[in-house]
Order: structure tokens, then sequence, then C-alpha cells
């Protein structure tokens, strides 16, 4: 595993937001298996909060389904560094925000997210939508 993600993955144990991601895998009902560039992968969430295919808190990589896209794996491991450059839970309100914006702006939680857009909308399966106030009437 590089330096940096042997980097990112203590300071997400220690920011504890990797234990958090964890225990909201297991209420969930998810299994945890190790991912690559020291994510792990939970598979199998139980409930449909929040819409997505995929989350990370920490380290943790959170899926109701079997398998994921490389791709997909890409997104959420741009996610796992932001979780550390934001030293852990105070990402939550800040992504909260910027969810909020995006649907204020745009009508959808990731168009205008700067954490979505940072983790690469299309590698995340997001649709690119813009500013209501652009759009044709």
């Amino acid at each position: 595993m590089k330096r940096r993600y042997r980097i990112r993955r203590v300071l997400n144990l220690v920011n504890l937001s990797t234990p958090l991601g964890l225990l909201i895998a297991k209420v969930g009902g998810a299994s945890p298996v190790p991912g690559p560039h020291g994510l792990i992968l939970a598979f199998g969430y139980r409930y449909g909060f929040p819409i997505a295919g995929a989350f990370t808190v920490g380290n943790v990589v959170v899926t109701k389904h079997s398998e994921l896209s490389e791709r997909l794996i890409t997104h959420e491991n741009r996610h796992a560094s932001q979780w550390a450059c934001c030293i852990g839970l105070p990402m939550l309100p800040l992504y909260l925000v910027a969810m909020a914006a995006s649907v204020v702006i745009c009508g959808d939680q990731a168009s205008y997210n700067p954490f979505e857009r940072l983790a690469n909308l299309d590698d995340g399966g997001y649709e690119r939508r813009v500013p209501r106030w652009r759009r044709s009437r």
C-alpha cells in the first residue's frame, strides 16, 4: 500500500471517522472486507439512507450492493481522503451544508456539492446539472 494511503488510514482512525464508519456498517448489517488503498468495503447495508450507490465514512465504504465498480471505488477513495483532510467528524456538517447548497442551486445533491465534484461526479455516477438560473425556460 502506498505511503499516502497508510497515512490516511491512520488519520481516519485517530479522527474517529473510520470507527464511526465501522459502527454504521455494523448497525446497517453490512459485512466489512479489506479493499484497495487501505479502504474497508462493507457490503449488504440494509437501510435506504443515505440515497447513494455507496457512501464513505472515514476509510469505510458502505453499500447495499454485493460489489462495486472500479470507478465507484475510485470515487469513494477520494471521499476517504476528504475525511482525513477535514479532520474527521467536521466532514459531516460540511458535507450536509454542501449538499443543501447543491439542492438549492441545481436541484440535486451532487452537481454543485464541492465534495462530490472533487471526487469526480462521473466516477460517482452522478448526472451533471446546470444551475437553475442557467436553464432554458
